[in-house]
């Protein structure tokens, strides 16, 4: 499974967000039977290799980018160290008003690239 940030954006360069992304894997696995085999976590984007031991594939992918997306948008807003932080919230807020079933902003593009 892979999928991106809105307009391929090159969120994921700081330490703090990569540990977002671990900090949701880790919980995952622990409380929404999450078997993970491997994981690449790139600038703009994220691979992983999983499957769900309670067959809800779907739903296990929808909560971990719901709350990864939810996070990182704090994070950023918080982040005194971000400099792009205009920038990547702009991005986000445009790319909300685009679709209809989105918040004040959107983090991840909708469609993931699933390989079974």
């Amino acid at each position: 499974m892979s999928f991106a940030t809105v307009n391929w954006l090159d969120v994921f360069t700081r330490q703090i967000y990569f540990d977002v992304l671990a900090e949701s894997i880790k919980y995952c696995r622990a409380k929404k039977g999450m078997e993970l085999y491997a994981y690449c976590f790139m600038p703009s984007h994220v691979h992983l290799i999983f499957r769900s031991n309670i067959d809800e594939p779907d739903g296990l992918l929808r909560d971990f980018k719901s709350f990864t997306a939810n996070k990182m948008i704090e994070t950023i807003e918080t982040n005194t160290q971000e400099s792009r932080k205009e920038y990547l919230l702009w991005f986000f807020e445009r790319a909300a008003k685009k679709k209809s079933n989105t918040s004040k902003y959107q983090f991840w593009e909708h469609h993931n690239k699933l390989i079974e």
